[in-house]
Formats: structure tokens, sequence, C-alpha cells
């Protein structure tokens, strides 16, 4: 008898190609041969001379890894820098540095929940999200996309230990939740409100401060915020601010922390360069928003489906998931790499293109991608 043990893995993918679902990896040249807008380099800071430079100067100063875990060797002084201008920028008492925004909603989902607890999570958030509530042995109540009211009677409901989770902007369609009311909900319940400001950091607020601040709501003690240092600050790696004795309980009971090595010095570096730049240059949050409008308005325009944006990211839809790919593909032909979003990435099973605005952007390249964006538009979407 043969042993195959992973025969099922061939008729996944088979299936998966007759859905239209295959990711690929496309390893990218360091020169950018094509505008991009798929990635998530809302300020431009990514190759800023600057952030680059610190980040070189990290590495040669503290080596090219953090050679452990945070808690045994791989706290540096500069960690500790970024965690402290981090929650002074953002206006919270304290932060606390991981790996990756994933490994910070997952810290963020278990250590602060339990079994005994309850998890309030909207159904559009993002997946690290969803798998920190699966990870969590809390019970989980998925509600409805940015329902308060929905929030507030999942809670009434529990009565106990309990706990809101939601993205500030959410990843898909680039819509905002509505924090004040979801804050409000929290407090008529005695929950704690987690908020993922991935999206939000370094567009939304003064000067990029993020969605919790923009709301009034940063600092509060039953607010934590997780985000992360790969988007607006052009790095990798991830944060969790709030109040100090949260930080200091993740500290010694998030295992995404204890367990992982700490984030590479390179990466600190880098983020803190970024981030001590937009303190100098608020203006680079404002334009992020400036070209997400530009960009929505001309492709509205032009008879496109898109969703309005709140913060920088730019949502059009697509008929099907096929579709969605072929489009993607022709606007790299074009000379413009955007997002494609297909199940299951998207909640509600509608496939997307997803463009990213950069606040660099010239009018001449945002007339470029809006051109390449309708010239590639199945006959179905134009």
């Amino acid at each position: 008898m043969s042993y195959a043990p992973f025969d099922w893995i061939d008729d996944a993918a088979r299936r998966r190609a007759d859905a239209g679902l295959v990711r690929t990896l496309r390893p990218r040249p360091s020169a950018a041969d094509v505008l991009d807008l798929a990635g998530n380099d809302y300020l431009g800071l990514t190759r800023h001379p600057e952030v680059t430079s610190a980040a070189a100067a990290a590495a040669r100063e503290w080596g090219a890894g953090s050679t452990g875990s945070r808690l045994v060797t791989g706290s540096t002084a500069l960690h500790a820098e970024l965690e402290r201008e981090l929650a002074d920028f953002c206006g919270f008492e304290a932060a606390l540095v991981f790996s990756s925004g994933y490994a910070a909603n997952l810290a963020a989902l278990t250590a602060l929940t339990g079994h005994d607890s309850l998890i309030v999570s909207d159904a559009g958030n993002h997946a690290s999200i969803v798998d920190g509530c699966r990870l969590s042995r809390a019970a989980v109540a998925v509600v409805p996309h940015a329902d308060p009211e929905a929030v507030r009677k999942a809670l009434r409901a529990h009565g106990g230990r309990a706990l809101a989770v939601t993205d500030s902007v959410f990843s898909v369609d680039g819509d905002a939740a509505p924090l004040s009311a979801l804050a409000d909900a929290c407090r008529e319940n005695g929950a704690a409100l987690l908020v993922d400001d991935a999206h939000g950091l370094g567009v939304l607020g003064e000067g990029g401060r993020g969605a919790l601040a923009a709301a009034g709501l940063a600092g509060g003690e039953g607010i934590v915020a997780t985000l992360t240092l790969s988007k607006s600050l052009g790095s990798q790696g991830g944060a969790i601010l709030g109040p100090a004795h949260v930080i200091g309980h993740l500290v010694n009971t998030a295992r995404t922390f204890i367990f992982d090595t700490g984030l590479a010095p390179a990466a600190v570096g880098g983020a803190l360069g970024a981030l001590r730049l937009l303190r100098r240059e608020p203006e680079r949050a404002a334009g992020a928003g400036r070209v997400a409008a530009a960009l929505y308005e001309r492709l509205t325009a032009a008879g496109l489906t898109a969703v309005r944006p709140d913060a920088a990211v730019v949502s059009v839809r697509a008929p099907s998931a096929e579709s969605a790919m072929r489009w993607a593909a022709d606007c790299r032909g074009a000379g413009l790499a955007v997002g494609c979003f297909r199940p299951p990435s998207v909640p509600d099973g509608i496939s997307r293109l997803r463009l990213t605005a950069r606040a660099d952007l010239t009018d001449e390249q945002i007339a470029f991608a809006v051109r390449a964006v309708v010239a590639t538009a199945p006959v179905s979407v134009s």
C-alpha cells in the first residue's frame, strides 16, 4: 500500500485553482519597475534617506539581529527609545514593541482576555484579530460591521469581563470605525476597547497621531491600541500602546512577546527615524488623505465603483475573484502595481482592487494610476 499523507494538498490546490484563488510569490526588484500602489508605504518613507540611514546606523551599532527574546538579550536602548517616543506621539502612557503587528494583536487578545471573558469583534476585522480571538480561549461574539449598538447588546448580555476589538480603518474597504460610539458602549458596560490602528497611524489625527488621537480617546484607562511600524513608518514590526500597568502585564504574560525574538535593531532604528521625520513634517499625514480622495474622485467619475476612503485605502469593486486577478495583472502590465483582495481575505466575499495612497505621489502619478485602472477594467464594471 502506498503511503501518501499529503495527497489532500494536491486536491486543495486544484480546488483553489478552479475558484481563481491561487496565490503566488512575486519577488520584486530593488529598483521599482512599476508605480507601486499595492504596498502600504503611506507617507513615502520606506526609501527616505533619513529612514534608511537610521536603519543602517542601528545595524552597525547594535548588530544585524537582536540576538534573543526581549526578556533575555533582545531589548536594546533603541527599543526603549522607540517605545517612549511612540507612546508620547500617540498620546498613551506606555508602549511595547513586537516583531510584527500580527504578533502585537495576538499578544493583546490572548493576554488581556481569558476563558472567563468575552471578546466582541467586528465582522470586518483583520485576520490577525480573528486569529487572536481564536487563540484567546475567551467566548467570542462576532457582530455586524461598524455597528456600535450590536457591540452594546453583546456586552450587556455578557455582563462580565469583556473587551471589544476593532480595526480603526478597515484594510479591505478603507472605511473608519465609529470609535467614539464604540468607546461609549464599552464604558457603559465596564469593558475595554482594543483598536488596531495599523492604517490610522501616520494618516489620521493631528500630524498623523492616529485614529484614537483624532477621536479624543488616546490615553484613556480602558483604551489599548495596537499598530504596525511597517506602513506609515516605512519599517517593520508592531507595538501595543496603553496604560503602564497594562503594558507591564503584557511583558509578563504575552506569549508572542516572551517567546519571540526581539525586533531587529535596523527595523527599530528605521521606525524611530521615520517617527522623528513625521514629527518634523506633520503635513505628510494630510498629504496621504488628499491623494486618496483624488484617486477616489477620479475613479468614480470614470464610472468605477469605489468606496469613499476615510484614510489612505481606496477600494475598487471587481465582478469576481478571477476578473480581479486579471485586472490586477493587466494593471501591472500597464506599469501600475495594485493590491488584489479575494476570498478569504474579504469577509463579504466581494473581490476588489485595493490602491494605497502615498503622500509623495505627484499629480502626474495620480493621473497615470487612474488611467491604468480605468483602461484595464473588466467590461462589466466600466
